[in-house]
């Protein structure tokens, strides 16, 4: 079975993780892997990962509400968010925590209970913040110097299915989503067979 303790992660990382009742993430650099791609009108492009994408959904079902929060403005990222079901979602934001603070209030919840993962320094008024602070490897050093944990995967190549996944298994939740796939009734013959 897969636990934190098996990944080698801290008890203090564990509670922290265990306490996390919204999850939000930044998009560039942590939803994608940085890059800013222009198509021949001008349009901008981001590349998603599916594996992030399913682990929020997963998270979402455990009952970890989730949310973006990101300096950029993009259609793309409202249509991802919509995809995954993220109800809360804030874009053109240069003040992030003022975004937070708002976030916070509508939900009534405590900084505490939130985690956040971002990349860059626009985003530590609200990592310094939260109850579970997150970052990933191609982060800049003074994000990831002040972070509870790093992923290994970088941003755009599942670090945030690490970090659905992370809080799953502090909750004792990564489980049961797993025999959910793990159950499945094989038929008798083979098709073609019968």
């Amino acid at each position: 079975m897969t636990t934190l303790a098996s990944h080698g992660e801290s008890t203090d990382l564990t509670a922290r993780a265990a306490r996390v009742r919204l999850m939000i993430f930044d998009v560039d650099g942590i939803l994608t892997d940085g890059g800013l791609l222009y198509g021949a009108d001008g349009e901008q492009l981001k590349r998603f990962n599916v594996l992030d994408g399913h682990g929020i959904k997963q998270l979402q079902q455990s009952g970890v509400a989730t949310a973006i929060i990101s300096a950029r403005q993009s259609a793309i990222v409202s249509r991802r968010a919509s995809d995954l079901g993220i109800a809360h979602v804030h874009q053109g934001v240069h003040d992030k925590h003022a975004a937070f603070a708002a976030l916070l209030a509508q939900l009534q919840l405590t900084p505490d209970a939130c985690g956040f993962i971002g990349d860059d320094v626009i985003d530590l008024p609200i990592l310094s913040q939260v109850g579970f602070a997150a970052s990933v490897p191609n982060g800049h050093p003074d994000v990831r110097s002040r972070v509870h944990y790093v992923t290994q995967a970088g941003g755009g190549h599942g670090a945030a299915r690490e970090i659905c996944d992370l809080i799953m298994l502090a909750q004792n939740t990564y489980a049961g989503a797993l025999a959910s796939y793990l159950h499945v009734t094989l038929r008798a013959t083979p098709p073609g067979t019968a």
